[in-house]
Formats: structure tokens, C-alpha cells, sequence
């Protein structure tokens, strides 16, 4: 299969269904924030109760990638996307049809599972296939931004509009189309399992791979917790704190869908800028300017609050391409989808935590200021730690040294 997109060397059927699996995977995850306020109004519960519905979900969205990661480096990523693509898709039609709140969260906890399943493997996939990664990763990581932010959208919208149930029954039936399409583009061939790198890259020491895992595991985390935090918890942040909104839910939705749209081309950015220079440097500028956002986020409000939250959004979905590419870099090709995995168990497993965390901090003190402090230091630990990466460039090799002649 030689035809390849001009942008990052990935052939065009698998850069396809490989970017749109990472817009499914932040889509169909979440939804749930934004359809939650409509369920407060309804159901008669609070944030705390409803938000906690969703913590099994994310939860196996962080957990399950380590097995995903390890069933596509052994069996196929291209079954396993198919499976990701039908497997999410159903469970959200599931989760529309859901009578009861015990209900939502098992439909929630289907859609983690078969969530988990794109990280690990989709990004694999991708990364093996890329000429430049950088960029590869860069534009993967837009069209996960616009999940994100299309979430909240398509959620508002199709609550307001039609209901809550529609929020997922209507995107949930997308998902299963795309899964059908990719069964029949790998049964014809256009689309296939990759066992080695398009553009290998140079082995790094054994000591930098361990060194570089370790502190690369607290980073992700961080990271993780940060980003996953922000997606969870803006929707009900914009509504307390920014007046004008309107009523119902589409106000708030739209705002956030503004936030991460503008921020999706931090990934194309971030990618171009992981493949022109250290990725190390790349990934520590981001945060250096991350963390003092999210300490001004925690006391502002009105429209300051909607610059400080849109510029730590954006250079933490900017700082993504280098994370990744770092830690392919830093792994065997044959081993990438299983190291995707263990880094999704923290980022997005460990994250899991900002659901409970999140209710309690808003049912307790009614505003999420001190969430927004323990961002913070989330974000100084991954400055203070990233200090302490290897580099990720190439020592230049030694002149020749003439010698005189005999």
C-alpha cells in the first residue's frame, strides 16, 4: 500500500481511520459532563451523585489500555481498532437507552473499556507507520482536540434540542458505521498491520530507556490528571463562573467547544515543533507556562478566567506530541503499543481520580478552586521531574582526529 498522506508519510486508509478513532475516543468519553447538567435539572441530584457515575468509565479507560496495548502488539491493530470502533459505539447507544442512574454507569463503564483500546493501539499503529512523527502525532492529536471538543457540543445540542438519550444514541450509531467501514477496508486490503517502523529510528542507551520511563511515569501522570481534570470539571466552571451564558446547556457547551477547537491546533504546533527540536525542551516550555495558568485559573472568573483556562488547554494538548514521540523514542518498536498502554494506565487511570475528587470538591465548597491548586502542583512535578529527562537527541559523533602521515 504505497499511497501516503503528504503531511506526515502514513498511509492515507490508515491515517483515516487512526485519527478518527482518537476523535471518537474523547467524543463518546465525554459527553457525560455536559449531558449531566441536564440530569441534575431532571433527576434530582446532585453534581457529586451524577458526576460519580462516570468514575468506573474513566477508570477502565486508563486501566484496560495495558492489555489493549499488549492484544495489539500480539494480535492485530487493526482488529483491535475495529473492535474499538463497534465496542464504543454500542455501549453508548446502551448508555442512551439507560433507565436508571446504576444503568448510566455500566453504559459509561462499557464505553471506558472499549475506549481504552485507541490509545495504546491506534496510536501505535500510527507512530510505526510515520515517515515524521512529530508531525504525525501532531495531527492525530487535532483531531483527538476536536473530540474534546465537539463533546460538549454535540451533547448540549442534541440535549437541548432532542434529549439526553440522544446525546449518546446519535454519536454512539456514528461510531458503529466507522467500525463496519474499517472491517471492510482491512478484509479488502486497503488498510493492514505494520510489524516494523516506516523510519527506524536510532536505539537509545539502556540506561536512558529505564531513566527515561521512570520519570516519564510521573510526568504522564501529571499530565494525565491535568487534562483529564479540565475536560471533566470546565463545563460546570464556565457555568458558575462566567455570566451571559444563557440557560440550558448549549451556552456552556459552546463556550468549551470554543476552548478546545482553538486549542486543537496546539497539537499540530506541538508536533511540528517535536520534529524540529528537542522534544524534551518542547515538552518542558509547555508546562513552564501550564502551571502558572492553572494557579491564576483557581481564583479568577468572568472572561480573565476564559484566557488563563484556554491558554493552559491549549499548551497542555500542545505539549502531548513531544510526550509521545518521547516515549516512542525511548521504546522498541515491537514493544510500543503495550508501553502506549502502561502510560495510558497512568494518565487517564490515576486521572480517574478527578471525577470523585471532583464532585466532592464542588458539593463541599460549591467551586473547584482547590482542584485548580492541585493542578498546579501536578504541573510543577512535571517541570521539576522533566528537568531530569535524558536527552532525546542524538549525541553528534566524534571528529576524525587527522594523523600524520608515516
Amino acid at each position: 500500500m504505497t499511497d501516503r498522506t503528504a503531511a506526515a508519510g502514513v498511509p492515507a486508509f490508515a491515517a483515516f481511520f487512526s485519527n478518527a478513532g482518537h476523535a471518537y475516543s474523547h467524543l463518546l468519553t465525554m459527553l457525560y459532563p455536559t449531558v449531566v447538567l441536564a440530569l441534575e435539572r431532571s433527576w434530582g441530584l446532585t453534581y457529586g451523585e451524577l458526576i460519580t457515575l462516570m468514575l468506573a468509565g474513566q477508570i477502565l479507560f486508563g486501566a484496560a489500555a495495558l492489555p489493549s496495548g499488549w492484544l495489539g502488539d500480539r494480535w492485530s491493530a487493526v482488529g483491535m481498532m475495529t473492535i474499538f470502533f463497534l465496542g464504543t459505539g454500542a455501549a453508548a447507544i446502551a448508555t442512551g437507552l439507560a433507565r436508571t442512574p446504576l444503568e448510566i454507569a455500566f453504559g459509561l463503564a462499557a464505553i471506558g473499556l472499549f475506549a481504552s483500546i485507541y490509545h495504546p493501539v491506534g496510536m501505535a499503529w500510527l507512530v510505526r507507520m510515520a515517515e515524521n512523527r512529530g508531525r504525525a502525532l501532531g495531527v492525530n492529536g487535532i483531531y483527538g482536540a476536536v473530540g474534546i471538543a465537539l463533546a460538549p457540543l454535540v451533547a448540549a445540542a442534541l440535549t437541548d434540542l432532542v434529549s439526553w438519550r440522544a446525546a449518546f444514541i446519535v454519536p454512539g450509531a456514528s461510531a458503529v458505521l466507522f467500525g463496519l467501514a474499517l472491517w471492510v477496508a482491512w478484509r479488502a486490503g486497503k488498510v493492514e498491520d505494520v510489524a516494523v517502523d516506516a523510519k527506524p529510528m536510532p536505539e537509545p542507551a539502556k540506561g536512558d530507556v529505564k531513566r527515561a520511563f521512570f520519570l516519564l511515569s510521573v510526568t504522564m501522570t501529571c499530565v494525565g490528571f491535568v487534562g483529564s481534570t479540565m475536560s471533566i470539571v470546565l463545563p460546570k466552571l464556565f457555568e458558575q463562573r462566567i455570566d451571559g451564558l444563557g440557560e440550558g446547556t448549549l451556552g456552556t457547551g459552546t463556550m468549551v467547544a470554543a476552548v478546545y477547537l482553538i486549542a486543537a491546533t496546539g497539537q499540530y504546533v506541538g508536533g511540528r515543533l517535536a520534529d524540529r527540536f528537542a522534544m524534551k525542551r518542547v515538552y518542558l516550555t509547555c508546562y513552564a507556562v501550564v502551571t502558572p495558568c492553572l494557579f491564576l485559573a483557581a481564583a479568577l472568573d468572568s472572561w480573565a478566567l476564559l484566557a488563563v483556562a484556554m491558554a493552559a488547554v491549549y499548551l497542555n494538548i500542545a505539549s502531548l506530541p513531544s510526550e509521545n514521540a518521547m516515549l516512542a523514542h525511548f521504546t522498541p518498536a515491537n514493544w510500543r503499543a503495550t508501553a502506549y498502554g502502561a502510560k495510558f494506565v497512568l494518565a487517564l487511570g490515576v486521572a480517574a481520580a478527578a471525577v470523585p475528587v471532583a464532585g466532592w470538591v464542588q458539593d463541599s465548597f460549591g467551586d473547584f478552586y482547590w482542584l485548580f491548586v492541585a493542578m498546579g502542583v501536578a504541573g510543577s512535578l512535571v517541570v521539576l521531574f522533566g528537568l531530569a529527562l535524558p536527552s532525546d537527541r542524538a549525541a553528534p559523533k566524534p571528529a576524525l582526529t587527522p594523523q600524520p602521515a608515516e
